[in-house]
């Protein structure tokens, strides 16, 4: 083949890791679906964070000073969980990072929908066994530490998908009334925005449906995203 021809070939067949949802929607639309499985852990398994880790050491805290309403083992089980699941994910980052985006996030996320779908499972098949809240605490944390380590490794801005902290710093402090650019505005406005409609959208759904239902909802959403997320920001 010559150069030429090859030059035409390369732009006729664009990187196939380049073709999907970008990187971008596709956080946001799993930091909506945080705001679900916080929705579901904390108003339906006990007061306790199975996305939010921060909020999850100081329920421990409240917990070991015997606050009413929070449970130590709960909360070990969730933060162990997600550590758990953050060690995966680094080992899958491992493996994977060096290859395709698209390859990674989409072996990532579908390993997260598989989890989720577990969870919706055994909500619907038990709903008030107390196993089942051992249960869906520890897989639904392992899911969200498989998850974070991913997007921690790969490295979009301003997009942690579990914990807005840091966001709601930003966003304040390089503000335009903060003396910055503003440049990442719109990007952070996005993240919180998205984790109060998923909190919203999971507290209606886990007061008035139960827990089955918002667990089948982020299991599906993370399929999605599975399937057709790219490699791109």
């Amino acid at each position: 083949m010559s150069a030429e021809s090859a030059e035409s070939a390369g732009t006729q067949a664009p990187d196939a890791g380049a073709r999907g949802v970008r990187l971008v929607p596709g956080l946001l639309v799993l930091t909506v679906v945080s705001g679900l499985i916080d929705a579901v852990s904390y108003l339906g398994l006990g007061h306790v964070f199975t996305a939010n880790m921060t909020g999850n050491v100081v329920v421990l805290g409240f917990a070991a000073a015997g606050a009413p309403g929070f449970s130590v083992p709960h909360t070990l089980t969730s933060l162990v969980s997600f550590l758990v699941g953050a060690v995966a994910g680094g080992r899958v980052a491992v493996r994977l990072g060096g290859g395709s985006r698209r390859t990674w996030a989409r072996s990532t996320f579908a390993a997260e929908a598989v989890l989720l779908g577990v969870s919706a499972a055994v909500a619907f098949a038990a709903p008030h066994a107390t196993a089942t809240a051992y249960a869906l605490i520890a897989v639904t944390a392992f899911a969200m530490g498989l998850r974070n380590a991913t997007v921690r490794k790969l490295g979009v801005a301003d997009l942690t998908t579990t914990v807005l902290t840091m966001t709601l710093t930003g966003l304040a402090s390089d503000s335009r009334a903060g003396g910055g650019a503003g440049t990442h505005s719109p990007r952070r406005t996005a993240s919180v925005a998205a984790m109060l409609a998923g909190a919203a959208l999971g507290a209606w759904l886990v007061l008035h449906h139960g827990l089955g239902i918002p667990l089948l909802v982020t299991a599906v959403a993370v399929a999605v995203l599975a399937v057709t997320v790219s490699g791109r920001e």
